[in-house]
């Protein structure tokens, strides 16, 4: 039985994103804000394994589902669509795009912390955070290629993880688990893992995750 994948966020990553899914056997069903209707040329150009819903609907018709979009402090995900089932977060927590949210500027919580608040009954992991949505592509290669490009991923959840090192590993990479929740911004932006985004392999990035350092955020007053 084939695999769906919800997609919620129809931008440069969630797109690049369903391409990968496609071309790799899965059944895709995306979302954008602006509703179905909108996402007409990318369907088309996905093809039969893809068709566009709301955000409701991508996340009921997942079996596990990919947020592309980023974190607003109130919740704006389906959370009752979006119960039980793995979610896999991409967003970067970027000021400058977001506004500041203190609890994150402080120190006192990571992005997808918040994002797992914000869904409790489901399964949040950060994945695909520190690649440049093109390279989903240009930097894969098969199982046991030499220096092969790895990407982290971090969770509360073990299942979580099994999940995304299997979807790494047939999208062309090399897995670190860099978990929990609360470590995961040791591959955000302005991290030795965000600057190494065009390659780094399983050993490159685990020493770039273990020499992140805190940044300190201006809080807006």
């Amino acid at each position: 039985m084939t695999t769906t994948i919800g997609i919620i966020g129809a931008g440069e990553v969630g797109s690049q994103l369903a391409r990968a899914a496609v071309a790799h056997g899965y059944q895709v069903v995306i979302a954008n804000s602006r509703g179905p209707e909108t996402l007409t040329r990318l369907v088309d150009e996905l093809g039969p394994s893809a068709r566009a819903a709301t955000a409701a609907g991508a996340a009921e018709a997942g079996d596990f589902v990919i947020i592309a979009v980023p974190l607003k402090l109130v919740n704006d995900m389906p959370v009752e669509q979006l119960a039980g089932k793995i979610v896999l977060d991409t967003n970067n927590y970027m000021s400058w795009r977001d506004g500041h949210f203190p609890a994150i500027d402080s120190g006192e919580k990571t992005v997808h912390e918040l994002r797992q608040e914000q869904l409790p009954t489901s399964k949040v992991a950060k994945a695909f955070t520190h690649i440049q949505a093109p390279r989903l592509f240009l930097s894969a290669s098969p199982p046991g290629t030499p220096g092969r490009h790895a990407l982290s991923v971090s969770s509360d959840h073990s299942e979580a993880v099994e999940l995304v090192t299997r979807l790494y590993d047939e999208f062309g990479f090399d897995t670190v688990d860099n978990s929990p929740l609360s470590e995961s911004w040791r591959s955000g932006p302005g991290q030795p893992a965000w600057a190494a985004h065009a390659h780094q392999t399983r050993e490159q990035l685990a020493a770039n995750l273990a020499g992140a350092r805190r940044i300190t955020y201006p809080v807006r007053g």
